[in-house]
């Protein structure tokens, strides 16, 4: 699930690894531009992916990345809809066994960014769970979180829509989060995981939880997606 990493290929390497694994476009391209809507299965296989893919940068290469700059448009979908972490531009490696690092400029993109980089706190691999964090919201709901949000006609900021979200979660209830163009066919187990774990990266660093414990909570309900999504 992971896309070599090109921001240290050649020019000609760069063109040659987004022509093998971008036919489908990016992420943000299939959920917010496309006519036709990724189905249930489709996205969490995505948000199941784009989980591994980070988790191998945190937790299994010999120098660590962090890829500073996780969001749709960086997330390249093959022809089956697999996703592929693109785009290491920004990333940063890590020696192994140290906790963080301080960066003189802040990296990243509005709206996906830490609240650590605006701080100037030294940085970790729980930024990248934090951009993940905003973008499983999108997939779930089909919607530019990252860009402001609308709750019965008022703007809100992310942490405020975070509360709303923990009282759906409370609630047990989904189906009004789930993007409407899924006309009620979706997992709702598989939802109330996803978005557990969305809100879950949304918290402050400390309570984050790592990539590795990300696939492991995915991992656990993902052989659901056999059986017909449920409708409402």
């Amino acid at each position: 699930n992971l896309v070599r990493i090109y921001g240290f290929c050649s020019e000609r390497s760069h063109r040659m690894l987004v022509l093998e694994y971008a036919e489908k476009g990016s992420l943000a391209d299939v959920l917010f531009k496309s006519k036709t809507s990724l189905d249930w299965k489709q996205r969490f296989n995505i948000a199941l992916g784009v989980a591994k893919g980070l988790a191998y940068l945190h937790h299994e290469c010999l120098e660590w990345v962090i890829h500073c700059d996780v969001k749709p448009e960086n997330i390249l979908l093959t022809r089956d809809f697999e996703a592929k972490i693109a785009d290491f531009g920004l990333a940063k490696l890590s020696k192994r066994g140290s906790s963080s690092f301080k960066l003189t400029h802040m990296r990243g993109t509005m709206g996906y960014m830490a609240p650590e980089w605006a701080l100037n706190l030294p940085i970790n691999a729980k930024v990248d769970v934090y951009s993940y964090g905003v973008v499983l919201l999108e997939i779930l709901t089909g919607t530019r979180i990252s860009s402001g949000i609308t709750v019965d006609g008022m703007e809100i900021e992310l942490r405020q829509f975070v509360q709303v979200l923990k009282q759906f979660l409370e609630s047990g209830d989904v189906k009004d989060i789930v993007d409407h163009r899924l006309q009620g066919h979706f997992n709702p187990e598989q939802a109330m995981i996803m978005l557990q774990v969305a809100i879950a990266c949304l918290e402050e660093r400390n309570s984050r939880p790592t990539m590795n414990d990300i696939v492991k909570e995915l991992l656990a309900c993902a052989d659901q997606d056999d059986h017909p999504a449920y409708s409402w």
